[in-house]
């Protein structure tokens, strides 16, 4: 195990030899070939941030790094949500502090005690992890997931029904909230690491709720003790998941080539040919999925579920809507954003999670939905040869009661542009949410 803080740089450098258990490589389209690791600045104190909790997980990466040199920035999230939380934040702090390096902690408070508190504390890691890293200049932010991880996370999607991209390997590199996420430890295993940690005298903690049945994680953690037997194991699943990703992949290649003859954008809508029903079935649900987050993106597309519902109703030339998006058919479909669905007027730069306008915004000014007020103070919309419901969802810049500008209806399009923060969905886009 003296090779683990090489295999840490390498997997950071988008070049780790176990690249198929990772994810990493030709299966995620990602690596050396796309500029990672080391020209991304990894290794310097800027360019690179560590999140670590205190678990044996994120304290074997944070020893790891800096055995192989590296200089990152620390930061750790304290939830308070266990008396021991704020000692162990500084038990990270120490240990950073003695490799010289910087570390912050952030403090969560906001749980308000209703829903999933593991997805509510994950989302909001992310989110201030996010924050803290364009204030700290970061770029990139390397989390402690395990082998042991992905294969809990293989028998918690499968015992949801999850299809090909939900049973495939865990992303190890993505980008999301304007920096690069890594998971440099996927091609390792915990119980690796923490021999590691105890061999060389280094202490970590143990978070008791990991313990705790209440949580599918810990289920799928004991389940995978029972089924070891069998020769299901972490890096057997580790296995399953990476050929599933790189089936993910032809997949979307097909997507991609049905994407260019059935699908075409109109005015911030999507057109589908109806020679879409012609694709195979997993085609046309890759592709309908990727309508929906292009229209209304989000943190989880709709389940397998709901999109066969879907399809069926569009095959057969009925209406529909999900997830936010409105599908209206007419020959061809079109699919728009549901009004209702539709974020409220604002001041930020970014509206409904996709639209930015850009031009001179007077003092005061909101983006918006374009809505039935703006339509009234446009005489000609009608001329613009798109149906009333895919025009009230438009962006629009508002000034009060006053339409400023509406460039996707051709209002004040010389002096402001609409411009979509997704690529187009010729193309998969990623997942907003690992």
């Amino acid at each position: 195990m003296s090779d683990l803080p090489a295999r840490l740089l390498d997997a950071l450098s988008g070049a780790d030899g176990s690249g198929k258990a990772q994810g990493l490589g030709k299966a995620q389209g990602l690596g050396k070939a796309q500029g990672l690791g080391k020209a991304q600045g990894l290794g310097k104190a800027q360019g690179l941030g560590l999140a670590v909790s205190g678990g044996g997980d994120s304290m074997a990466m944070l020893h790891l790094a800096a055995a192989a040199g590296l200089r990152p920035a620390v930061v750790t999230v304290d939830h308070g949500l266990r008396a021991e939380s704020a000692a162990e934040a500084d038990m990270v702090a120490q240990v950073a502090k003695g490799y010289g390096l910087s570390h912050d902690t952030l403090a969560w408070r906001d749980w308000d005690h209703a829903g999933n508190l593991q997805n509510a504390a994950r989302q909001a890691r992310r989110r201030l992890i996010a924050e803290w890293a364009a204030k700290r200049g970061v770029t990139s932010v390397a989390l402690g997931h395990t082998q042991d991880d992905l294969a809990e996370t293989f028998l918690m999607r499968l015992a949801r029904g999850a299809g090909v991209d939900g049973l495939a390997a865990m992303a190890s590199v993505w980008a999301e909230g304007g920096i690069l996420w890594q998971r440099p430890l996927l091609g390792m295993a915990r119980g690796d690491l923490r021999v590691w940690l105890a061999d060389r005298g280094l202490a970590w903690a143990e978070d008791p709720s990991n313990q705790n049945q209440r949580f599918e994680r810990v289920k799928a953690r004991r389940a995978l003790a029972v089924l070891r037997p069998l020769g299901i194991e972490t890096a057997r699943l580790a296995e399953v998941a990476a050929h599933l990703a790189e089936a993910r992949v032809a997949l979307d290649a097909l997507a991609d080539h049905w994407a260019e003859l059935t699908l075409r954008e109109q005015a911030g809508s999507v057109v589908i040919s109806a020679d879409l029903w012609r694709a195979p079935m997993e085609t046309q649900r890759r592709l309908i999925q990727r309508v929906i987050l292009w229209i209304a993106p989000a943190a989880y597309g709709p389940r397998g579920g709901q999109l066969s519902q879907l399809l069926a109703r569009l095959s057969a030339g009925q209406s529909a809507t999900l997830a936010g998006c409105r599908f209206l058919p007419n020959g061809d479909t079109l699919a728009v954003r549901e009004a209702r669905a539709a974020q409220a007027r604002s001041t930020a730069q970014v509206w409904d999670g996709r639209w930015r306008i850009i031009g001179q915004r007077p003092e005061g000014a909101e983006t918006g939905a374009l809505g039935a007020e703006g339509l009234a103070q446009l005489a000609d919309w009608r001329k613009l040869g798109l149906p009333r419901p895919a025009l009230l969802t438009q962006p629009a810049l508002w000034l009060g009661d006053r339409l400023v500008a509406a460039p996707l209806a051709g209002f004040q399009a010389e002096a402001y542009s609409a411009v979509p923060l997704l690529p187009w969905i010729g193309r998969k886009i990623p997942a907003l949410s690992h």
